[in-house]
């Protein structure tokens, strides 16, 4: 069977709220909504294949686009790649052209809405940022906390809360005024033992790559209204990530780092080939920088995540 090529677009508006379509009773996953956009035709470029489209569907002509994540998704009935870019700028009225029906709604609303299933990784692409900051090691609960707050003050929107040098206790009570800290401004990721999911529901959990492993064949230990991610280093951490059906992950190192000087690193066009072949939003990790996120995105990446690149001077 034949994989369809989809060219397919997360639309925001000015005010960052996402335009999603209704697709028709009498389409395939009819009656769902989607992501606007249509097939490639063969030997077309999958940005004019998404111009194209847009064009015909709902009335607006292109003007900034970058890509965002590939999707291959198998259906008892059909194949797809969805070749998924994110459109920053247009001209003209959004409508359906087609008569389908339209809704702005922001990334919190997006799963309020029932999508086919190839369209779950893209509600989580839509939904997270460009940018993921690890908090650094062996700081004070005063300064770590006071970065924190900063870099949420400075526009970060999603934080990994990792602390390894910490005991126990002392991670729990700093967790608890982490997530004071982030509430309805970032989205918090803590770490530690699964034990602790109950008594911090407003925080997503980022899995080691041990725990992934050792988890990985139970499944997803929480349902999905709460972020789960995992750090990854190769393509058999990356296929535990898919068995447990975790949102995004890490993947590290890129190149050489400070931290961990005894890790060898991907390299760009290995990590390309991993990202590419993974269905999920992926975080490149290890001596990357803010200025590497178009890079990134030239892959397929989310985007990037560090220590270093993204914690304020406090």
């Amino acid at each position: 069977m034949k994989r369809v090529h989809v060219a397919a677009a997360v639309i925001r508006g000015q005010d960052g709220r996402i335009l999603i379509a209704r697709r028709a009773d009498t389409q395939h996953q009819g009656g769902l909504w989607e992501f606007p956009g249509g097939k490639v035709e063969d030997g077309e470029a999958v940005e004019l294949a998404l111009a194209r489209e847009l064009n015909e569907e709902l009335g607006i002509v292109v003007t900034s686009a970058r890509p965002l994540i590939k999707v291959r998704h198998d259906y008892p009935d059909k194949q797809v790649l969805l070749d998924v870019w994110e459109v920053s700028s247009f001209t003209g009225e959004p409508h359906g052209a087609e008569g389908q029906p339209l809704a702005w709604v922001t990334a919190r609303e997006l799963p309020n809405y029932d999508f086919p299933e190839a369209n779950k990784p893209i509600v989580a692409a839509a939904s997270l940022p460009g940018e993921y900051l690890i908090t650094p090691d062996g700081l004070e609960i005063g300064p770590l906390l006071r970065g924190m707050q900063k870099a949420i003050a400075g526009g970060i929107k999603l934080i990994q809360l990792r602390a390894p040098n910490m005991y126990d206790p002392q991670y729990r009570d700093l967790a608890v005024d982490a997530v004071g800290l982030c509430a309805g401004k970032a989205q918090l990721m803590l770490k530690g033992p699964l034990e602790w999911l109950g008594d911090f529901p407003a925080a997503g959990w980022h899995l080691t790559s041990t725990q992934l492993r050792k988890y990985a064949s139970s499944g997803r230990p929480f349902p999905e209204e709460r972020w789960l991610a995992a750090s990854c280093h190769n393509a058999e951490e990356l296929a535990l990530a898919e068995q447990m059906g975790v949102d995004f992950v890490t993947l590290s190192p890129v190149q050489e780092t400070q931290t961990h000087p005894e890790a060898q690193p991907l390299g760009w066009e290995q990590a390309g080939q991993l990202v590419d072949g993974f269905n999920k939003p992926v975080f490149l990790l290890g001596g990357v920088s803010a200025e590497d996120r178009q890079r990134a995105w030239g892959i397929g990446a989310q985007g990037v995540a560090g220590i270093r690149a993204f914690w304020p001077e406090v």
